[in-house]
């Protein structure tokens, strides 16, 4: 894969979020200067928006293409630094459970730090065992809106304790990625588009979900 960065389309051509596929394909394939042929493929890694200019904004893409001699593209674009091979950003387990693994490692509380600990090691086959004090996301939601309407606290299920964690009832945004080498961030980006986020997320500058959205993506995880 080749990553192309800084291909800027102006924002008024874009019907949402993104333009059209053709016009993405058209502005690579002008960029690298082959026919559509050559083209197998791209998808969209990250959008930005560059506003300096009020009477010009511009949408600014990083794609990931597919291209049938990537080898040679290269070296013609070898000093153009918007022209790079693209970056593994797959996950990487530092482990498997060994076969025949019989214990089962313990996670304590199920907010965010441990939906993802105990996500990681099932998906690396250690079958955690997930303790929770409180109740499970949708239960909790009521008792924690009865508390803010109400004024009745239930103690082992409100916004501190309980399926979800604290962040369950925050708004939903994300943060930048930008220190995050190993790409972590994009594994838990990845991991909320599965569950039920906005696909937009994996590529917009500053991604959001939205609290309405939380309640159903932490369901879908567990």
């Amino acid at each position: 894969m080749i990553r192309l960065t800084e291909i800027k389309l102006p924002v008024e051509k874009a019907p949402s979020l993104l333009h059209q596929e053709d016009e993405i394909r058209t502005a690579i394939l002008k960029k690298l200067g082959i026919p559509a042929s050559e083209l197998l493929r791209f998808e969209i890694f990250k959008r930005g928006v560059d506003a300096r200019k009020s009477h010009a904004i511009l949408y600014v893409y990083s794609i990931d293409i597919e291209v049938k001699n990537e080898a040679k593209l290269l070296a013609k674009f070898g000093r153009d630094p918007h022209v790079k091979p693209a970056p593994n950003t797959n996950y990487q387990f530092v482990a498997k459970a060994p076969t025949g693994q019989h214990e089962r490692p313990v996670i304590v509380g199920f907010g965010p730090a441990g939906i993802f600990a105990a996500l990681i090691l099932a998906q690396a086959g250690f079958r955690p065992i997930v303790l929770e004090r409180g109740k499970a996301v949708r239960e909790r939601t009521k008792d924690t809106w009865g508390l803010w309407r109400k004024h009745k606290l239930n103690p082992e299920s409100n916004v501190q304790f309980g399926e979800g964690g604290a962040g369950t009832f925050s708004d939903g945004k994300l943060y930048s990625q930008i220190k995050d080498p190993k790409h972590y961030g994009r594994k838990v980006l990845q991991e909320f588009v599965k569950a039920g986020a906005p696909e937009e997320i994996l590529y917009v500058s500053h991604p959001h979900i939205g609290t309405f959205r939380l309640v159903g993506m932490v369901e879908e995880m567990r």
